[in-house]
C-alpha cells in the first residue's frame, strides 16, 4: 500500500512482520534437546570424553530463545543430532566454549616429573534445534 505522499512504507512493514513471523514460527516448532560435554585431559592426552546428546521428555523450564547465539551445522544425510554434531565436532566444541564452558586445571610435579590435569565441563544445558534439508540450527534457551 502507498502512503498519501506515494512511499511504500505500509507494504515493507508487513513483509518485515510477516518474515520475522516465519522466522519466529521456526523457533516455535523446533524439537529441544538437551546437551552435555565432558573432557578429562592428563598430560596432554585424552583421558576420558563424553558428548550427551538426548531428545527432552518435557518441554525445557526456560522458554526465552536468543538468535545472536544460533549455531548452524550443514546435514549431510542423517537427522540423528548427535551424528551431526560428530561430524562437525570442532565447530561445536567452539560453540559450546563461548556458551559457557567449565575450565579446571590442576599441575603438580612429583618426582620432578610435571603432571596436569584439564577438566572441561559443559553441564547439561536445553537447546532448540530446527531441523532443514540442509542444516540443523542449535540455540540454547536461557
Amino acid at each position: 500500500m502507498r502512503s498519501g505522499n506515494g512511499d511504500n512504507t505500509q507494504s515493507f512493514s508487513i513483509s518485515s512482520i510477516i518474515t520475522f513471523f516465519i522466522l519466529s514460527s521456526a523457533t516455535l516448532f523446533a524439537d529441544e534437546y538437551l546437551i552435555s560435554y565432558r573432557s578429562v585431559i592428563q598430560d596432554t592426552i585424552i583421558y576420558n570424553e563424553t558428548l550427551t546428546v538426548s531428545h527432552a521428555m518435557q518441554k525445557c523450564q526456560q522458554n526465552n530463545f536468543l538468535n545472536e547465539e544460533a549455531l548452524l551445522l550443514p546435514v549431510k544425510k542423517s537427522k540423528d543430532l548427535k551424528e551431526i554434531i560428530l561430524q562437525n565436532y570442532e565447530e561445536f566444541l567452539e560453540y559450546l566454549q563461548k556458551s559457557g564452558m567449565k575450565v579446571e586445571h590442576t599441575q603438580e610435579t612429583r618426582n620432578s616429573i610435571n603432571h596436569s590435569t584439564t577438566r572441561l565441563t559443559f553441564q547439561t544445558h536445553c537447546f532448540k534445534v530446527d531441523f532443514n534439508d540442509n542444516f540443523v540450527t542449535i540455540a540454547p534457551l536461557k
